[in-house]
């Protein structure tokens, strides 16, 4: 498959996802037509390579089409983002390992959809520390664990689990575990009724999973969520807000122009609102697409080469520009849809009201979610620490 018809591909399941947004986001639903649609289309294999049936696309086709669906429905879309992201995980770190080449090879053949369990209740939502312990018995695993959200978990056809590689193993010392669907038993906790991003149906659940030692990815998890985790999950949901967020704005645009009409001097302060909303979604869209650009030089989406054989300032500047990228994106994205607002709000209510043709209140909802996924104030922390840990040299001239 190539990019063109990954975007054809892409505008198919846009338009049925748009046709049932609505009641996905009222009735706070999983969003089984849009998905079932991407498996017609052949996307959630997307990035396995065609040597194991998949389309082989890069990380800045797939982003494009994170983005498309996005505009129409934002749970589908950050929904596949995530899966793209365990999917790479499973690529890019499965080895030799028989059963996992043969669950590459399931993942394209039977199109199947990945979850992830990397949160756990006692940790304060730190991905980088687990409290449950990889429990072995001769060459199988048993794993119980205590996750207080897993997205789309009733929906997922396997679940990748981080958990301490043994119990005297420190909380960092994690591995990442494939569990197909018929290893696990999942216990919900809770029930999801949240704000936005409703049909990504995020509950808690008690998890235990049973299964093979070769089901565990050989590398520590801390190297698998520096060299493919974090910048993939990052860029790719950096291109579905930038989606919602181009979304919102055409609403925007479009009722300026209905207004405009009618109201030919009563629209003055909508333009300018207009005007500054445009410019930061075209910085928004420059940023992504220049972190995509970043992922493929250092060949983070193509999986060939080793984050150790990259120099240290290279690799922590990398992981901080990731970093920075997933911040700054999901505060612009919040801005534009608040200006794309204030803009329908203007001259009547039709951006607050819900389900108008001008309606932007989805869409400020959904985004909602962007600086919580993975706590922006979380991440400023690290990144400063990484930025620190470059000790950059310094010129001063008189």
């Amino acid at each position: 498959m190539n990019a063109q018809l990954a975007h054809e591909a892409a505008l198919r399941v846009a338009r049925v996802a748009a046709e049932n947004a609505h009641a996905v986001d009222r009735d706070a639903r999983f969003p089984a037509e849009a998905i079932d649609a991407l498996r017609k289309e052949r996307l959630l294999s997307a990035l396995v390579p065609a040597s194991f049936g998949g389309a082989g696309l890069t990380l800045t086709e797939v982003a494009s089409v994170c983005e498309v669906i996005a505009q129409c429905c934002a749970s589908t879309a950050i929904i596949y983002a995530m899966h793209l992201t365990q999917a790479a995980c499973v690529i890019s770190h499965c080895g030799g390992r028989p059963w996992q080449l043969a669950f590459v090879e399931r993942m394209a053949c039977e199109q199947l959809l990945l979850g992830s369990a990397t949160s756990e209740a006692t940790t304060g939502g730190s991905l980088r520390a687990s409290t449950c312990a990889v429990q072995h018995n001769g060459q199988r695993f048993r794993i119980e664990k205590d996750a207080p959200i897993i997205s789309y978990g009733a929906y997922a056809d396997a679940i990748l689990i981080t958990a301490r590689r043994a119990d005297d193993a420190p909380p960092s010392d994690q591995v990442l575990i494939v569990a197909s669907r018929a290893q696990l038993a999942l216990e919900p906790q809770g029930n999801w009724d949240a704000l936005g991003m409703r049909g990504t149906c995020s509950l808690g659940f008690r998890l235990v999973a049973n299964g093979d030692d070769e089901q565990i990815l050989i590398p520590p998890f801390s190297d698998i969520a520096n060299r493919t985790m974090q910048p993939v999950s990052h860029t790719l949901w950096a291109a579905v807000w930038t989606g919602i967020a181009a979304d919102a704005l055409r609403r925007a645009n479009a009722y300026c122009r209905a207004q405009a009409r009618t109201l030919p001097d009563g629209m003055s302060r909508a333009r300018g609102r207009l005007v500054r909303a445009t410019e930061q979604l075209q910085m928004m869209k420059t940023r992504v697409s220049t972190a995509l650009a970043a992922a493929q030089t250092v060949h983070v989406a193509e999986y060939n080469t080793c984050a150790t054989e990259l120099p240290l300032t290279v690799q922590l500047g990398f992981m901080a520009d990731m970093n920075s990228l997933k911040t700054s994106i999901s505060s612009a994205a919040l801005k534009v849809a608040h200006e794309a607002m204030m803009i329908c709000g203007i001259c009547g209510i039709c951006g607050y009201r819900n389900g108008g043709r001008y309606s932007i209140g989805r869409h400020l909802r959904d985004l909602y979610s962007a600086p919580l996924m993975i706590n922006n104030d979380r991440i400023d922390e690290n990144t400063a620490s990484l930025l620190l840990a470059q000790r950059p040299s310094l010129s001063i001239e008189a």
